[in-house]
C-alpha cells in the first residue's frame, strides 16, 4: 500500500466533521449524549484547587457552598422548592463598612425611654427580648399576652394618655413577656397589636375598640404602677397575677364622689375670675354658674346625650348669671363671671394630647383629637352665644373693657391660680398624693406669665408658650422621678393659662355685630390654646436632654421621615 492510499479516509464516518478528535475519549455506547450548555465536557479535566491553576471562572462555585449532586430517582423538583446547589452552610459573615451599631439600653432609666427607643428602631435592630416575667420553660400563651397588652393599652387611653406613650407601654408588657417582633398601633378608638415569631410563622393579631374615654388619673397612674412592675427584673408578676391586678384597677371606685366633683367646678370657675379681675361677688356668682351647669351636664348625660349637647348646656348657666347680673344693674363685673365659667369647660386636656400626637408623628390620632376639640368648643360657643344673643336683645350693656383688668396683688393671683389647678386636679381625678404638686406646678406658671406679661410687657403667646413649657419640664422629670405618668402633673397646672377671656371677647364681639373684633379674639383664643400645647410637649422633650437613656442608638432611632 502506498503512502497516498495511507493517508486516504477508510470510510465516510473518518470524514465526519464530528468525529472526535485524536486524544479525547469516546463516549460509551448506550449512554445519552444530550449534555446541559453549560456542563464540563467530558474529557476535559478540572484543575484541582491550588495545584494546577489559580486562576477560577466567574461561573465558578464558590468556596462556601456546596454543589449537591441530583435527586437519585431523576424526578424534577418544584419551582418553590430548594435549589439543588444550595446548602445550610453560611457564608463568612459581612461588617458593614460603617460597622455594627452597638445597642445598649441602660436598665436604670424608666421603661418608658427604653421602649420608646426600641418602637423607634428597625425591627431587624432591636435587642432580643429578656423575658422578665416567664416563670416556666414554655411561658405564657401568646394569645393571652397579646390580650392582657390590648386591656393594658385601652385603660390608658381611655385615660387621655398620648398614643406614643400608649404603644410604648403595650411594648413593654409584651416584651416583658418574651414576645419579640411586636408592633403595637394606636389610634384614636382602635388598639391592635401583631406578633409574628419568626419569618417563617404566621402571625397573631388581635385588636380593641375603645368606646368610651373619661378622665381619671388614679386609675392611669395604677396602670402604670403595673406596667412598671411588669418591666422590672426584681418583681415577678406572673400572668394570672397581671390580670386580678388589672381587674382590681378597673372595679376601683373614683377618689372623689360627685358632690366633691361639682363643688371643684365652682371653685374653678370662682378662681378664674379673680384672675381677671373679679372680686368676690364675682367669685360667689361664677361659682354658682359653674356648679349649675356641672348638675345640668350630669343630667345630659344620665340621659344619654352626646357630649356635644352637654358642653352647650353647660356654658348656659354662667352665661345666663352674667347677663341677669347686667340687666338688674348690679355694680359686678359680668364678663369676669362668663369667663370664669369658660374656664371649667375648656377642653384644655385633649387640647395637649391631640398637639402632642401631632408633634409626635401620630397624624391620624392627633386629628381625631383636635377635631373632637373643635366639637367641644363649638358646642361651648353655641350656648354662649345663644344666651348673648338674648341678653343684648333684653338690653344687656355688656362692656368687654371691664374684665381687662386684673387684681394689683399678685399674690391673690398666685392664690387664684393654685386654687385653680388644685380644682383641676380634684375634677381629673388625680390621686391625693399629686395634687400638691400639681398645685404648685400650676403656681409656678402663672408667675412664669404674670413675671413675662404683666411686668415685662411681652406677648401673651410668647409668655404663655414659656410658662407652660416650664408647666411640661416639672411634670416629666417629676414623672421619671416616680416611674409614673406625666398628665397628673402637667394638666391640671395649665389650667390658669387656658385662654378663657379672649374666647369670651371673640363670642361677645360676634353677639354685638362686631365680627372683625370677635374673629380677632377668637384667632388670639387659638394661638394662646396652641402655644400651650406646644409649650407643654416642648418642655417634656427638653426634660430628656437632661435624662441618660444609655443608649448609643437615640439619635438614629429617633430621626423621623422629614416629609418624604
Amino acid at each position: 500500500m502506498t503512502d497516498a492510499e495511507d493517508r486516504k479516509p477508510q470510510s465516510d464516518e473518518a470524514r465526519s466533521a464530528f468525529t472526535p478528535p485524536a486524544g479525547v475519549a469516546a463516549p460509551a455506547e448506550g449512554e445519552s449524549s444530550t449534555t446541559s450548555e453549560f456542563a464540563v465536557p467530558e474529557g476535559l479535566a478540572v484543575p484541582a484547587t491550588g495545584t494546577e491553576s489559580e486562576t477560577t471562572s466567574e461561573f465558578a462555585v464558590p468556596d462556601g457552598l456546596e454543589v449537591s449532586p441530583p435527586p437519585p430517582d431523576g424526578t424534577e423538583g418544584s419551582a418553590f422548592s430548594t435549589p439543588s446547589t444550595y446548602s445550610a452552610k453560611q457564608p463568612a459573615a459581612f461588617t458593614p463598612a460603617s460597622g455594627i451599631p452597638l445597642v445598649s439600653l441602660a436598665k436604670d432609666v424608666p421603661w418608658q425611654d427604653r421602649m420608646r427607643t426600641m418602637l423607634r428602631m428597625p425591627v431587624t435592630e432591636r435587642p432580643a427580648p429578656e423575658p422578665v416575667q416567664r416563670h416556666d420553660e414554655a411561658g405564657p400563651a401568646v394569645p393571652r399576652v397579646l390580650d392582657l397588652t390590648l386591656r393594658i393599652g385601652e385603660l390608658l387611653l381611655a385615660g387621655g394618655e398620648g398614643a406614643e406613650d400608649v404603644e410604648a407601654a403595650m411594648f413593654a408588657v409584651c416584651r416583658s413577656y418574651g414576645l419579640d417582633r411586636c408592633e403595637p398601633n394606636v389610634t384614636f378608638t382602635l388598639l391592635s397589636i401583631s406578633h409574628q415569631p419568626s419569618l417563617v410563622d404566621d402571625p397573631v393579631t388581635a385588636s380593641r375598640t375603645v368606646r368610651r374615654r373619661s378622665p381619671d388619673y388614679t386609675r392611669l397612674a395604677a396602670v402604670y404602677r403595673l406596667v412598671d412592675d411588669l418591666s422590672d427584673d426584681e418583681t415577678h408578676v406572673s400572668l394570672e397575677e397581671a390580670y386580678r391586678r388589672l381587674a382590681e384597677i378597673r372595679r376601683n371606685r373614683h377618689p372623689y364622689p360627685g358632690w366633691a366633683l361639682t363643688v371643684a367646678s365652682g371653685l374653678l370657675a370662682g378662681a378664674a375670675s379673680v384672675l381677671v379681675g373679679g372680686g368676690f361677688l364675682v367669685f360667689v356668682s361664677a361659682a354658682v354658674g359653674a356648679m349649675l351647669g356641672d348638675r345640668l351636664a350630669w343630667l345630659c348625660a344620665g340621659r344619654g346625650l352626646p357630649e356635644f349637647y352637654q358642653f352647650t348646656v353647660a356654658a348656659t348657666p354662667p352665661a345666663a348669671i352674667g347677663v341677669a347680673l347686667t340687666v338688674a344693674h348690679v355694680d359686678v363685673k359680668a364678663s369676669a363671671v362668663i369667663t370664669g365659667g369658660l374656664f371649667a369647660l375648656l377642653p384644655g386636656r385633649a387640647l395637649v394630647a391631640g398637639v402632642q400626637d401631632g408633634l409626635t408623628g401620630f397624624y391620624i390620632t392627633a386629628s381625631a383629637r383636635l377635631l373632637e376639640v373643635l366639637y367641644f368648643f363649638v358646642g361651648i360657643v353655641a350656648g354662649v352665644l345663644t344666651v348673648l344673643y338674648f341678653g343684648v336683645q333684653l338690653g344687656a350693656n355688656l362692656n368687654p373693657d371691664a374684665a381687662l383688668g386684673v387684681s394689683d396683688d399678685p399674690l391673690w393671683q398666685i392664690a387664684a391660680s393654685m386654687l385653680l389647678s388644685l380644682a383641676f386636679a380634684v375634677l381629673l381625678q388625680q390621686e391625693r398624693s399629686t395634687v400638691l404638686m400639681a398645685t404648685l406646678n400650676g403656681g409656678v406658671a402663672w408667675v412664669v406669665y404674670g413675671a413675662m406679661h404683666y411686668t415685662g410687657d411681652i406677648s401673651p403667646v410668647v409668655s404663655t408658650t414659656a410658662a407652660a413649657g416650664l408647666v411640661g419640664l416639672f411634670g416629666q422629670l417629676l414623672a421619671r422621678y416616680r416611674f409614673a405618668s406625666a398628665l397628673p402633673y402637667t394638666t391640671a397646672a395649665i389650667g390658669p393659662l387656658l385662654p378663657g377671656s379672649a374666647t369670651y371677647f371673640g363670642l361677645l364681639g360676634i353677639a354685638q355685630n362686631e365680627v372683625d373684633s370677635g374673629l380677632s379674639y377668637l384667632t388670639k383664643a387659638v394661638a394662646l390654646a396652641m402655644a400651650i400645647a406646644i409649650g407643654v410637649n416642648l418642655g417634656s422633650e427638653i426634660s430628656r436632654i437632661f435624662l441618660r437613656i444609655g443608649s448609643a442608638e437615640k439619635r438614629r432611632a429617633a430621626k423621623r421621615t422629614r416629609g418624604f
